[in-house]
């Protein structure tokens, strides 16, 4: 090779050995399970044909429940009084994923609460970035920057559901039909 030593690397695909060097005791505990204000937020992740994903790792970051952005210890200080808005979660076998966290607050006036997520899957040449809203308050939801740019249909594909008991259920697919919408960075 004559000249050029600075050829880029080829790409890489992410996945499937999250395992190994990224997990962690604790790893999808934001907050202490069942502590004062927690919920579990669960879901799968689906490939393009509709089946779950067995070795996806999901992330997420919230502010806390008064809107605050934690800039304290990092992701791996998990105690009963620290809540650092960081998670992470390998999916099982059924590609179910979960955490322990609080509800996040609004950010801003006028932006919905959510969590951003980051989705790490096998076949990924990089990771997808996407946003889990909280389906509690509708005029959030509308008035709302980012998701006033969507589509009603895919609006409905970043909105979590509550269960009877407060608990959060969203589901994340990488392609095909109702694909959660992704956010280019």
């Amino acid at each position: 090779m004559s000249g050029d030593a600075s050829l880029p690397t080829p790409g890489q695909t992410v996945g499937p050995f999250f395992r190994f060097g990224v997990e962690y005791a604790g790893e999808n505990q934001v907050v202490h399970p069942y502590s004062p204000g927690s919920v579990l937020l669960s879901g799968t992740v689906y490939d393009g044909a509709g089946d779950a994903i067995p070795d996806a790792m999901v992330e997420i970051w919230a502010a806390d429940a008064d809107g605050t952005v934690p800039a304290g210890e990092g992701a791996r200080q998990r105690t009963a009084h620290l809540f650092s808005g960081f998670g992470r979660s390998q999916t099982n076998g059924a590609g179910h994923f979960e955490f322990w966290t609080r509800n996040p607050g609004p950010t801003a006036p006028g932006k919905a609460p959510f969590f951003a997520a980051v989705v790490f899957a096998r076949g990924l040449t990089d990771k997808l970035h996407t946003r889990i809203y909280l389906p509690d308050d509708e005029a959030a939801l509308a008035a709302d920057p980012f998701l006033a740019s969507l589509e009603p249909d895919e609006r409905r594909t970043v909105i979590a559901e509550r269960d009877a008991e407060g608990n959060l259920r969203h589901d994340i697919r990488l392609q095909g039909e109702r694909e959660t919408v992704f956010i280019r960075f």
